[in-house]
């Protein structure tokens, strides 16, 4: 399942850097999650990375790019092909 950012975020910049597949930018008024570049880290790390430095856990499974550990891993060897 992609990552989403809640309107509880507070622009603090510290997931944008975190993440591998730079899958975070700032949007219009928080930042935002790109859903295709999302793996939650899957492939990268054990645990997604913006959800470990997010000082307001602001970062929630986006409900409605539910996907699986093998769609995930799937994605991330199509996104880190050479």
């Amino acid at each position: 399942m992609a990552l989403m950012i809640t309107d509880e975020c507070i622009n603090c910049d510290v997931c944008e850097p975190e993440c591998p597949n730079g899958a975070i930018s700032p949007g219009e008024e928080i930042y935002v999650i790109d859903s295709g570049l999302c793996t939650e880290c899957v492939g990268h790390f054990e645990t997604a990375q913006c959800v470990e430095v997010c000082p307001v856990d602001c970062i929630i499974s986006d409900p409605d790019n539910k996907e699986s550990q093998d769609v995930l891993m799937a994605k991330y060897e199509r996104l880190t092909a050479v």
